[in-house]
């Protein structure tokens, strides 16, 4: 069980939502302070002051006063005029991620909320009562009103998933739920280890294309990445001479090839992917803070009610954007190697890695689709985090666009992914064509993976299902373990 209210969510713990449904539980050490918070709040009720929220209008209605008989409508109406969202709806996991980050954010004890409102975000949780919760209709400025709101509706009794037992929303309770970035976070989550697995995939392809296309495993000698000294890129090269390393076709490639350098999308992988990695980490590093973060407003703070701006997401936005570009150019310097593989002037592999070619197309078509992926991640790349479109009549004059940022990495992961199973395709064919030499004992590992899910293209047949499962690989994760170490949540 991962307990919650602790302010240490690690990316292990969220993949493990993410992925597996782990069971969520409070850390006890919360509740003295959940019910401090709360108290505060009930003093300050008491007291007769205007406090924004919580006895008071929103956004730029906040100068109007709620008389104390209106305070319970209050939270329930914010609730449900918020619930405004459009479009297809979040996947299982995502949501998962948004109630786990939820209860992490009102589980620190700054938020006034009741014990009672956690128990019941808990019960949704575990009993696998998940809100749908539309994917469009957040600008990431006062955090996730819309979603969020969709996320509470179940709370109440409203929508399509519905709590047993619906709940009366205290004072704050309402604004409490919707306030935060935990859906935006929880997208960008859910991007990060897709991002990953395709990473990882994309290291395994690119060593095997090195061995498929009798390339050179000299630019991934240590020496050279040490005169740069970026660590991502240090780090990316050792792993490519381990995958390399006994490869009888590299061996053959020292003898006998007259080629003195091989195209940049074989030998810059360690600047290219190394880059790339980097800006995983970064990513990682922002979301796993991100995540246990309290981004409500107001918050309660030794008692005195604060106004502030934790829940804009534009540390969530940038981080997602960074994810992006990564995202794309891992899928458009594997495009490229499939573009070379196909090449005999290359590759010097049979023209489209097909025998008798002209009655056979081969791999044609698959580096099409290939480049039509690509293609559509270059615009999908495009910074979500420079768009600010003012909304609230212009109260919320600068917004982040964070939703939308981290949404949009599942399509660009999709599509990478996509890319990557068929330059794994490419290479096992051409790692086929070298016999009878062997490549190396690693690569023969990721051969053998590929192998067991689809044989080896003799002839044309029905090329999208053998994508289709080598696809399925990447997206599991098959291939982490050819990487072990050098990705942040893993």
């Amino acid at each position: 069980m991962i307990k919650l209210g602790t302010g240490r969510l690690s990316l292990k713990d969220l993949r493990a939502i993410a992925r597996d449904a782990a069971t969520l539980g409070l850390d006890p050490d919360c509740m003295p302070r959940l019910e401090h918070s709360h108290a505060a709040v009930q003093r300050i009720l008491a007291s007769g002051k205007a406090a924004y929220g919580i006895n008071t209008g929103f956004g730029r209605l906040s100068q109007t006063r709620i008389p104390d008989g209106e305070l319970e409508e209050l939270q329930r109406n914010i609730v449900l005029s918020h619930a405004a969202g459009t479009g297809p709806m979040l996947d299982d996991a995502t949501v998962r991620l948004t109630l786990a980050l939820k209860i992490e954010s009102l589980a620190r004890g700054f938020s006034g909320v009741r014990p009672l409102l956690l128990e019941r975000l808990l019960e949704l949780y575990n009993r696998r009562l998940y809100p749908r919760i539309p994917a469009k209709g957040s600008v990431g400025a006062s955090g996730d009103l819309a979603p969020l709101a969709h996320l509470s509706l179940a709370l109440l009794g409203v929508g399509e998933v519905q709590h047993p037992q619906p709940l009366k929303l205290a004072p704050k309770e309402g604004l409490a739920l919707l306030n935060g970035t935990q859906v935006s976070t929880a997208l960008a989550l859910a991007g990060l280890f897709a991002a990953e697995d395709v990473f990882a995939a994309a290291m395994a392809a690119g060593a095997l294309s090195v061995d498929a296309a009798a390339g050179s495993d000299t630019p991934f000698d240590a020496r050279i990445h040490e005169l740069r000294g970026h660590a991502g890129q240090r780090d990316v090269a050792k792993h490519y001479l381990a995958l390399l390393d006994g490869s009888e076709i590299r061996r053959s490639h020292l003898e006998n090839d007259p080629r003195v350098q091989d195209p940049y999308s074989l030998r810059c992988q360690p600047q290219v992917m190394g880059a790339c990695l980097e800006q995983i980490r970064y990513a990682a590093r922002v979301l796993e803070v991100e995540a246990a973060a309290v981004t409500d407003n107001p918050l309660i703070i030794d008692g005195e009610i604060l106004s502030g701006g934790n829940f804009h997401g534009e540390p969530v936005a940038l981080a997602a954007d960074a994810l992006a570009v990564a995202i794309a150019e891992i899928g458009a310097l594997s495009e490229r190697r499939i573009a070379l593989l196909i090449d005999p002037s290359l590759s010097g592999l049979p023209p489209f890695l097909v025998e008798h070619g002209g009655v056979n197309s081969g791999f044609m078509l698959a580096q099409v689709t290939a480049a039509a992926l690509a293609s559509e991640n270059k615009s999908l790349a495009h910074p979500a985090s420079v768009d600010s479109l003012p909304t609230s009549a212009n109260q919320e004059d600068h917004v982040s666009m964070s939703t939308f940022a981290a949404r949009r990495l599942g399509d660009m992961a999709k599509n990478s992914a996509g890319i990557v199973a068929i330059e794994l395709l490419a290479a096992a064919q051409g790692i086929d064509f070298r016999a009878p030499l062997k490549t190396s004992a690693r690569l023969q590992d990721i051969h053998q993976l590929v192998r067991a899910k689809v044989a080896f293209y003799d002839h044309d047949r029905y090329f999208a299902p053998d994508i289709t499962a080598i696809q399925s690989l990447v997206e599991a994760g098959a291939f982490q373990r050819f990487v072990a170490g050098l990705l942040p949540s893993r």
